[in-house]
């Protein structure tokens, strides 16, 4: 592939086109200056005070984020932000805007917090010790399993083996269930506020406690009213009515209060806990009766909502920061609003109901699933001969071609038929579903409408289909046979990313020539603590959407309109059409800039139809080789599995903790050769090219490589290690307690960094047909809060902090030990527990 040096993502404005304009001098000192500065990163000779910087100069907003660096470095110059460059176009109005801002006052910074290197002994014991108790869990689960399946086995006829495997997985799941609740009650008591240093022994009991609970079938349980009583077991104190829609644990429970009748959406993070230079730090999660809080939201530690109060979706709680009674925040930090999140009134939905559905559920999963899994497993292994006859003595052969043979035929037919039986019940059971819950109506939760919704949502959200079909022509097809409204769809191949959720396929609305990133998740039901309605949402035509937005109905956006990364869509005010929107809560930007329309000629016409032929059949091949390597990591494991059912008998409960080790281990050392294959073991280099060049298919390769095995390591040195192999520049002793890389090579992180669960470096882009990619570096020390995202071409000096939730855009530099936060990103004064500092320095 053709690689781009770095140069090419900074390149200089059409030079005639600004000579021809009118010149305006600067008048003021400080226009001068700014002048100075900008006509050096831009590298021309001069440029007007009253040029537009997008639409007459032609900078776009990396160029403007380096200007933004430079003036932060004159000691002369006030400090500026990309928010005052979108509200002041010019060199003569951002002036003015900076000389009218609050005086220059000497910042007080807040104590450099200087991380303590880790030692070597302590980071190695704790890995060491990590892994044993991995070991030692999966050896109880393989004596544990080893004497079910030998009791039931034993068991004759029909309704025998349903009784066995009835008692079994009953107590069986039972176990799975008790045994985290029983050991965070051992391991640690009851939690406190408090710090700890990583690696040390006190983590180390945060971490097993974190990782059982992680692991405890109860979190197939959210949205049930189970899921409150495990909470409540583990130490919550959570009042009644209270739903709970996100998967993500609180892991120290003791410090999560919850008043009744509170809701609270998915893919929220209330931890009780984060990770902060180098340091796990735990804090009291408060939150009211009748609270709302909204989709992709964070509370940090040490945050409260009073009672009726309400936080919007994409919006974040820093440390410190409390919501009143009865009032509504939104944004990140968030700050006071006036829009009515809670949109759905009241049903009728007692205590009775509650424990009715919670009842029915505990019998539908002892008398029906659990049986049905434990049963059909032990059926499956007398009925297949593959699996049967290698249970008896004497049958070991691993030179015998019939092992492999089996393995062949018994993991084609379960990886493809589950692709083929997979796709066949989510075109057709969901439909069917669908008709009986009316869009706009007003439904009591815990009732078998309820029941009916959830079951569409789980089966028409499984990742494995947006994973296969994404980011190529076929996600389109997808996504209609599932329900989606796509009208006249003008394909692009990049409509979709990989990543696309929804609370229901069926009221999903997306206009024609929309081009989607990764992240998305449309929010099309809304909740109560009593009821739920489902109802449309339509994204407007020509619309571009970056990454991980939450898009709800009534959102006040039409046509032509770019949702900047992480931005909180907006559900009040005027219908925004043919503008950007960035931010939480958003402001309004340029829709795009000449820059970025340097491609738009093979976006039509005939030269369209000839690259989009191009790209489809490349992402066939695409498709089918990621189909094959999916398939070969199950044939492996399947002909190892077939291979240890032959010395069953011998060893029994050891080669099940064995296989179970042995397949965490090949899973990930699979994927990273995958990974690295593809990219010829070489590193990506900075790019910028259309979506409709062969290195930008390419590309979309290495974002299809899986990659969830990466969660199983985090908060272990075993994550450090994986991301070397796949070629991430990593320091020494990082804690990574849940980040996530996209482009592994471009990354670069310093020693001792902390990277919280739920971030994430991008280090590309994506504007309608045009890609970037840039390096990202992050230097020793630093810390990534909770959700937190950075995106290319961004440094990050000695030991600064990025607050949780926070967007760093692209080309921002952090200076060393700074405090960076918000949406997008600019520097905090004072301590992150202060949000109200998130003002411009000086």
């Amino acid at each position: 592939m053709e690689e781009k040096p770095l140069d090419v993502l900074t390149p200089g404005p059409d030079e005639s086109a600004i000579g021809i304009r009118k010149y305006t001098g600067p008048e003021t000192g400080i226009e001068k200056n700014l002048a100075e500065v900008l006509a050096d990163v831009m590298c021309i000779e001069r440029v007007s005070i009253d040029g537009h910087f997008f639409d007459d100069l032609g900078a776009n907003s990396l160029v403007m984020a380096h200007f933004c660096a430079r003036v932060r470095k004159r000691a002369d110059l006030p400090s500026a932000s990309m928010k005052d460059i979108y509200r002041h176009p010019t060199i003569r109005s951002l002036a003015a805007g900076l000389a009218h801002a609050a005086p220059v006052e000497p910042s007080i910074p807040a104590p450099t917090e200087v991380v303590t290197p880790a030692g070597t002994v302590p980071y190695a014991l704790c890995g060491a010790l990590q892994f044993l108790l991995f070991l030692g869990y999966s050896f109880l689960v393989g004596i544990v399993a080893d004497r079910g399946y030998t009791w039931v086995s034993a068991g004759s006829g029909v309704v025998d083996i349903y009784l066995r495997s009835f008692v079994f997985g009953g107590v069986g799941f039972v176990g799975l269930c008790t045994f985290p609740i029983v050991a965070k009650w051992l391991l640690v008591g009851r939690w406190k506020s408090r710090e700890f240093p990583v690696w040390g022994l006190t983590y180390l009991r945060f971490w097993t406690v974190k990782v059982l609970i992680h692991a405890n079938p109860m979190i197939f349980f959210v949205g049930n009213p189970l899921y409150v009583l495990y909470l409540r077991a583990l130490g919550a104190r959570i009042g009644k009515g209270v739903t709970i829609l996100s998967r993500n644990v609180p892991v120290c429970p003791d410090l999560l209060s919850v008043g009744a009748g509170t809701v609270i959406r998915k893919d929220s993070f209330f931890l009780c806990y984060r990770a902060h230079a180098g340091r796990i730090q735990t804090g009291r999660v408060t939150l009211g009766r009748n609270v709302f809080i909204g989709e992709k939201t964070v509370l940090d530690i040490d945050t409260s909502m009073g009672d009726g109060a309400q936080l919007g979706h994409t919006s974040t709680l820093y440390r410190g920061q409390a919501v009143p009674d009865g009032q509504r925040w939104h944004g990140s930090p968030a700050q006071l609003a006036e829009h009515d999140y809670l949109r759905i009134g009241p049903a009728a939905c007692g205590t009775l109901r509650r424990a009715g559905f919670g009842l029915i559920t505990v019998l539908q999963l002892f008398f029906l699933y659990v049986p049905l899994a434990v049963g059909g497993a032990y059926m499956l292994v007398t009925l297949v001969p593959a699996l049967h006859n290698r249970l008896g003595p004497g049958t070991v052969d691993f030179t015998s071609p019939d092992l492999y043979i089996d393995a062949l035929v018994l993991s084609l037919l379960l990886f493809f038929g589950f692709v083929v039986v997979g796709l066949a019940v989510m075109f057709t059971v969901p439909r069917l579903l669908n008709l009986v819950v009316e869009p706009d109506k007003v439904y009591p939760l815990y009732g078998f409408h309820y029941s009916v919704h959830r079951a569409i949502g789980r089966m028409t959200n499984i990742k494995f289909f947006t994973w296969l079909f994404g980011d190529s022509s076929y996600i389109v097809h997808y996504l209609r046979g599932i329900g989606y409204d796509l009208s006249r769809v003008e394909q692009t191949g990049s409509n979709f990313g990989t990543e696309v959720q929804h609370e229901t396929p069926f009221l999903c609305s997306v206009g024609s020539g929309t081009m989607v990133a990764d992240g998305l998740s449309i929010i099309n039901a809304d909740y109560s603590s009593t009821s739920f309605r489902v109802s449309r949402a339509s994204i407007g035509s020509y619309n571009f959407l970056g990454n991980n937005i939450a898009y709800p109905s009534g959102a006040r956006t039409g046509e032509n309109c770019l949702l900047a990364t992480k931005v909180m869509v907006p559900l009040e005010g005027e219908l925004r059409e043919g503008v950007g929107l960035l931010g939480s809560p958003c402001f309004e930007i340029p829709r795009s800039v000449e820059r970025d329309s340097r491609f738009d000629h093979l976006r039509t016409g005939d030269e369209l139809r000839r690259s989009l032929a191009a790209k489809n059949h490349y992402n066939i091949r695409s498709m089918v080789l990621f189909l094959l390597v999916r398939w070969l990591h199950l044939f492996v494991l399947t002909m190892l599995g077939l291979a240890n059912a032959e010395l069953y008998d011998s060893y029994g409960h050891v080669l099940i903790a064995a296989f179970l080790v042995f397949s965490l281990g090949f899973t990930a050392v699979y994927f990273v050769l995958v990974e690295r294959g593809i990219a010829a073991f070489r590193a990506l280099r900075p790019q910028v090219c259309s979506i409709y060049e062969p290195y930008f298919w390419w590309h979309e390769r290495l974002w299809k490589v899986p990659d969830t095995y990466l969660n199983i390591f985090n908060g272990t040195p075993f994550k450090n290690v994986i991301w070397r192999m796949l070629g991430v520049r990593i320091g020494s002793k990082v804690f990574d307690d849940g980040c996530y890389m996209t482009e592994r090579t471009l990354a670069t992180i310093g020693n001792d960094c902390t990277l919280n669960a739920g971030s994430k470096i991008q280090c590309h882009s994506q504007e309608d047909g045009t890609f970037k990619s840039d390096r990202s570096t992050l230097g020793a020390g630093c810390t990534i809060g909770v959700g937190a995202h950075v995106h290319y071409g961004v440094t990050m000096g000695t030991g600064a902090v990025l607050a949780p939730d926070s967007f760093l855009m692209k080309g921002e530099e952090v200076p060393q030990h700074a405090r960076w936060g918000g949406n997008p990103a600019t520097e905090m004064r004072d301590a992150p527990n202060q949000p109200e500092a998130l003002t411009r320095k000086g």
